[in-house]
């Protein structure tokens, strides 16, 4: 049986293109067969694929995530935008990697998502999910929001602001965390609330458990809101609505080519400075072990034979 793989990709940047067509050579050479995902694809739209490839920002990847969240298809994303925090390699490397993926040479990382309900007024229900976040935020400009912050079925606080970020760990690093919301590591299951420009007293970032449920609700005398879900997916919010966030069951399931830890993505993709850090103990040690010290300026240096220092 042949194996396909559908191919999601930032349109009309010629670097997209030129990735797509190496990307798309490499998948001919590996006998898999590419499938060039529309901007409005949906999986029902697409023939059965068994790989993902992702050529783009975080946006880009995202939108794939709507194409194999649910599945067992593995989601490779190649960086093109600024710091593709969910993307696994970056544009120069798009060629190793797609060998790698259709090679088989890759594990899988499951990233948690969020179900969404939202009850209008009038008791009309509407779901969604999100992968990084769901955004409450208000739909006009000039006026703010008010809300009312409610955990595990017990109310906590209300205020107006500009709006409310419901994030799981994966969102951390996008909404949540340009709102002054704390950096969560991936394998923390749980979930962020971070409010926007509140006016309030008490109005600090939350970081809740997994059996937790978050729920927002919009005050009647309030302006009307409008719910983003990874700021793809809109869902109206209207005065004395109730959102309602908590853990989804169906994970975003993704293509990891290298062990590095979390850490080492975070200092690579913000630029963090780590000049002079020198090491931790490691494997029972109780020291760090000094390195050596530079040459005199007037010796040569010594060539470096690989034997541990002393």
């Amino acid at each position: 049986m042949t194996r396909r793989a559908v191919v999601v990709t930032h349109s009309g940047r010629e670097e997209a293109v030129q990735a797509t067509a190496e990307a798309v050579r490499e998948l001919e050479r590996a006998g898999v067969e590419p499938v060039l995902a529309p901007e409005d694809a949906d999986p029902e739209s697409l023939p059965p694929f068994d790989l993902a490839v992702v050529l783009g920002g975080d946006g880009t990847v995202l939108r794939a995530a709507e194409l194999t969240r649910g599945s067992r298809v593995p989601l490779l994303g190649v960086n093109l935008g600024h710091v593709g925090f969910l993307a696994e390699a970056e544009r120069d490397d798009v060629g190793e990697a797609v060998r790698r993926l259709t090679a088989g040479d890759f594990v899988i990382e499951e990233r948690g998502t969020l179900d969404v309900r939202v009850q209008a007024p009038d008791g009309s229900v509407t779901r969604g999910w999100a992968l990084n976040e769901a955004a409450l935020e208000k739909a006009e400009r000039s006026r703010m929001i008010e809300v009312i912050v409610e955990v595990d079925a017990r109310p906590l606080s209300s205020f107006g602001c500009d709006g409310v970020v419901l994030a799981t760990a994966t969102g951390s690093t996008a909404h949540a965390f340009s709102a002054g919301g704390p950096v969560v590591w991936p394998d923390v299951d749980g979930m962020i609330l971070v409010p926007l420009s509140a006016h309030a007293l008490f109005s600090r970032p939350l970081v809740v458990g997994p059996r937790s449920v978050l729920a927002v609700e919009v005050i009647e005398r309030s302006p009307e809101g409008v719910l983003l879900c990874d700021g793809r997916r809109r869902i109206a919010v209207p005065p004395g609505s109730r959102v309602e966030v908590r853990r989804s069951s169906v994970p975003v399931r993704f293509a990891r080519l290298t062990p590095a830890p979390f850490t080492t993505r975070l200092v690579h993709k913000f630029g963090l400075p780590v000049e002079g850090w020198r090491g931790h103990p490691r494997h029972g040690e109780d020291r760090v072990v000094p390195r050596r010290p530079a040459p005199p300026p007037d010796t040569a240096p010594t060539r470096h034979t690989g034997e541990a220092p002393a």
